[in-house]
């Protein structure tokens, strides 16, 4: 079989999903035809300019329309906005031809069955061979919808449902049909995963495949057990969130964004498909819900479901749904005591703690957990061969950090099986024979840190399948990689002669453990080995420095120290900007404040998709400390040159620069941050997050390969007072407008003068280390400041920035 490369493809389907497929798709340079039907009748503006129903405009209106969308969703689907120039747009009718240039469609149209099998008879007729045909549906039969197609096109043929929305959430599950070719199958989970960056797992043809069908019959669950222990929606939603593992919105919020009617859908979809008495039973939509789905409170796109927020004189209020009177009420926090211990304890300790007390919290988490694990080892191997796929899907689809098997191993598989014999609960017998040979955990980690998980089927363990595109930080130390290291920051050899340099301190924020380190690993990495990584593996890749260590010093008049730390922070990158090895970062989310000067200081930034960087210092009334104002000026400076007839007006690109820290910039995507000026045109782009230590890696390994030059310090040329007086001009009309404060005017003033070079002569030529001494001590005059320390102190305390 011969497929083509997916260089082109089509969207069948303009709606919310199918447009926001079609954006992902552009965001990694794939150009996409996106068709959708042709309307029926005019609307009232296409009427008043004279269209008719043949006119190409109206023909195409709903994929127009849908690409127009793109740009007006709170949350941005492209990385940058110009990408949605890689999407065209037409119709069913006019346009289905041209699905013979493409090497990949997507169908994501209404889920109805009859619609969807014409939808794939005409795309055959339009057909080339070679050319990938899958569908996105959420959980009808992939089979069915291509029986009455060709052999030949089933074998091209698969389920790719991704989840909503495509560009942020990692999850997709491929879903073959009975033909689908092996071929075909590997071909796009290796697609899906390096060049959409997916998470891919492989589900069965069965109702909702594997993500939907236990998230739905848990809700159900969740909904049922709530009303039955005549408990509030608050409370459900302080037990079921971040305690279990799951994301701050819980349950109730989750499904407001999600949309009742659509969950509603999910769950007759099982209903009216399963022979199963008792599993149809618990998809059986609850009366609330149905009452609810009447009175469309669906939530967030009826702006009102479980919440509602409502505007009042005094601002928004978001109010919570009593159910048994079925009105809205102010929230009420819920509490439960067992919650601030199990906080303290971590999440596999404290999960434990919480279904193991007696508690209202603590029981209820209980049924629900026993639930879960119940229902899906009885799934195994119904809607998937093995646990891994199934928790993968759990973690990936819904942002949980313990997929049930994970779970079961935590609260103990032994104990809590002999729990829920005791309660009456009959166990799947694929785990009573595993617990019958001796084995107690679905997953066992061997001396050198490789994962194994228990397989049902062999019943004995096999290694959990990892891309070879994946390192392991903690496995590699394990095999005894750790160079050197302390609490906050380890040295690690990643093989091929480079290393390393792994932040690990709470919340990723930079410690004085860190800056006293960045001496030792630049010395080490010089002395034995070629090249040096800069990244990590957790949540984050940095949100900067750790300020309250020195506020604490200036609020105690230590100024010494408070100087000494900024200097070994700043002496400490520059010997990293300055090594004679190439220095590559590799930064991820979130990269703020300090984290973004560490990665600036590299020869070379390769980062993440999903990266989210700028210096947000003046949040916190400072400006940036560790040379993040001097990198700022050098790449927006960079490559300007005055000729002998003509000098290059320096001001609007230094003013980007001096705009970028004052407004607090953040890029949205590392492709934004290029467009930004943040990154350069020879930084790199990984999609797959998982991958970015590994593409790190070349990318050192690429720059020794090439002949890597050790940079030499250059003059920097400033605007002087001239830069100063401009940019302080600017600052007092936007004083004057009334958008800032007397204190933010400070904070700008401060940095005009510091990317400015200081009040001295215009294109003065100055050093790296001069714009340092500048930004530290500008640093340390506004840290003396008490309206800055309220906003340092306000951060700490709320998590949120203060304006005064």
């Amino acid at each position: 079989m011969a497929l083509k490369e997916i260089r082109k493809a089509a969207v069948l389907g303009a709606g919310v999903m199918g447009a926001t497929i079609a954006a992902h798709l552009a965001n990694v340079g794939i150009p996409v035809l996106l068709l959708d039907i042709v309307p029926g009748e005019l609307t009232t503006e296409e009427e008043k300019k004279g269209l008719s129903l043949e006119s190409p405009e109206v023909r195409n209106r709903l994929a127009n329309n849908g690409k127009n969308e793109l740009l007006k969703q709170r949350l941005n689907p492209l990385y940058r906005k110009s990408y949605v120039d890689r999407i065209s747009t037409g119709n069913f009718e006019d346009d289905m031809d041209k699905l013979k240039e493409v090497d990949w469609i997507i169908e994501v149209i209404v889920e109805n069955m009859d619609i969807k099998k014409k939808v794939f008879k005409q795309v055959e007729d339009n057909w080339t061979e070679g050319t990938i045909v899958s569908s996105n549906t959420s959980g009808l039969s992939i089979n069915e919808m291509v029986s009455e197609n060709s052999p030949e096109f089933r074998r091209h043929f698969l389920g790719t449902h991704f989840f909503n929305p495509p560009r942020y959430m990692k999850l997709l599950e491929l879903i073959p049909c009975g033909d689908t070719s092996k071929e075909v199958l590997d071909n796009m989970h290796r697609f899906c995963e390096r060049t959409l960056g997916k998470g891919v797992v492989y589900a069965k043809d069965t109702p909702n495949f594997i993500a939907n069908r236990i998230i739905t019959y848990i809700m159900m669950h969740i909904i049922n057990l709530m009303q039955k222990a005549n408990m509030s929606i608050e409370e459900v939603d302080t037990i079921t969130g971040r305690p279990m593992g799951h994301p701050k919105s819980a349950s109730f919020r989750t499904l407001d964004m999600v949309g009742l009617d659509t969950f509603c859908h999910v769950a007759n979809t099982v209903y009216n498909t399963t022979s199963d008495p008792e599993e149809k039973e618990s998809f059986q939509v609850p009366p609330l819900l149905q009452k609810m789905v009447e009175n469309k409170m669906l939530g967030d796109k009826t702006r009102q479901g479980f919440y509602k927020k409502i505007k009042g004189e005094s601002g928004s209020e978001i109010k919570t749904l009593d159910y048994e009177k079925f009105e809205y009420r102010p929230q009420e926090k819920a509490r439960f005591e067992i919650l601030s211990k199990t906080k303290q304890a971590g999440l596999e300790d404290g999960y434990k703690m919480l279904v193991e007390s007696d508690d209202k919290a603590g029981i209820f988490a209980w049924n629900i957990t026993k639930r879960l694990l119940l229902y899906t080892a009885k799934l195994i191997p119904e809607i998937a061969d093995d646990i891994v796929n199934i928790d993968r899907a759990m973690r990936w689809g819904f942002n949980w950090q313990l997929g049930p098997f994970e779970t079961w191993d935590a609260i103990g598989v032994k104990e809590s099986v002999e729990r829920m014999k005791n309660e009456g609960e009959e166990i799947p017998a694929n785990v009573e024979k595993m617990l019958e040979k001796g084995f107690e955990s679905f997953y066992k980690e061997d001396d050198k840190g490789i994962l194994s998980y228990y397989d049902f089927e062999t019943r004995d363990y096999k290694p959990v399948p990892i891309s070879p595109e994946v390192i392991s930080l903690p496995a590699l130390k394990k095999q005894g990689k750790l160079i050197k290291g302390n609490d906050d920051v380890s040295l690690v050899d990643l093989g091929d002669g480079v290393c390393c340099l792994e932040q690990h301190s709470p919340q990723q924020a930079l410690s004085p453990l860190f800056w006293e380190f960045i001496y030792e690993a630049v010395e080490e990495a010089e002395k034995n080995f070629v090249g040096m990584v800069v990244g990590n593996r957790q949540t984050n890749f940095c949100v900067g420095a750790n300020v309250a260590i020195l506020m604490m010093g200036a609020q105690s008049g230590d100024w010494d120290m408070v100087d000494s730390a900024a200097k070994r922070l700043q002496d400490g990158l520059m010997a990293m900007k300055y090594a004679k090895i190439p220095v590559v970062a590799a930064p991820h989310q979130m990269t703020l404040g300090g984290g973004l000067e560490v990665a600036m200081h590299s020869d070379r930034m390769h980062a993440a998709a999903e990266t989210y960087m700028g210096l947000v210092e003046v949040g916190m009334g400072l400006l940036p400390g560790g040379g993040g104002n001097k990198e700022f000026l050098i790449r927006f400076t960079e490559g300007l040159k005055d000729d002998l007839n003509v000098k290059v007006d320096r001001l609007p690109y230094v003013q980007k620069a001096f705009e970028s820290i004052a407004m607090a910039t953040v890029a949205t995507s590392a492709r934004h941050a290029q467009e930004l000026g943040f990154l350069r045109p020879t930084d790199k782009v990984t999609i797959n997050q998982d991958h970015l230590l590994y593409d790190a890696k070349n990318t050192v390994l690429a720059m020794v390969l090439e002949g890597y030059e050790v940079p030499k310090p250059k003059p920097i040329k400033v605007l002087g007072e001239y830069g100063v007086a401009a940019f302080k001009a600017g600052v007092q009309n936007m004083l004057w407008g009334g958008y800032i404060t007397e204190h933010e005017q400070k904070i700008a003033n401060e940095i005009a003068y510091v990317i400015s070079g200081g009040n001295i002569k215009p294109d003065s030529l100055v050093s790296e280390q001069y714009l340092l001494d500048l930004e530290r001590e500008a640093f340390q005059r506004l840290l003396g400041e008490e309206k800055t320390q309220e906003r340092i102190n306000y951060f700490l305390t709320t998590g949120k920035t203060l304006r005064n």
